[in-house]
């Protein structure tokens, strides 16, 4: 084992076939694999509309998904980390579309709010029918 630690973001609204892929690419990366969910309100700001499902309901079909060690809820403030900084991952697995989230990631690492983390970018598995955004539509 190379026991590193990897950490995933998402909403997670459905887990569906390219959330699969995903978690079991990232699982790959290390020997322990840690989920944070996008906060309701979080994710109402991000993409001006709530999720489907709401975050305990998506917690808790994370916490059945077998390549998953632990499930944490995300900040409540966009931008802080605190969630990085109290699981202190080797490495943030990114999927293909979350550009944002590693400027941000790199932004905070060069600003010296977050240590050296490093990112990986997965890749997209049908991303143009496997997207949540395309699913729960």
């Amino acid at each position: 084992m190379n026991h590193k630690t990897v950490t995933i973001f998402g909403v997670f609204d459905g887990i569906h076939e390219g959330h699969r892929v995903f978690i079991r690419e990232a699982k790959t990366k290390g020997d322990k694999l840690v989920a944070v969910v996008t906060r309701d309100e979080m994710v109402k700001k991000i993409k001006n509309k709530l999720p489907l499902k709401n975050e305990v309901d998506r917690i808790n079909e994370l916490v059945k998904v077998p390549d998953i060690d632990l499930v944490f809820l995300g900040d409540k403030d966009l931008g802080t980390y605190n969630i990085l900084k109290e699981i202190k991952p080797d490495i943030v697995y990114l999927g293909y579309d979350q550009q944002n989230l590693f400027d941000s990631i790199t932004k905070a690492i060069d600003d010296k709010v977050l240590p050296e983390i490093e990112l990986v970018y997965g890749r997209a598995h049908k991303g143009d029918t496997l997207h949540s955004s395309l699913i729960n539509k």
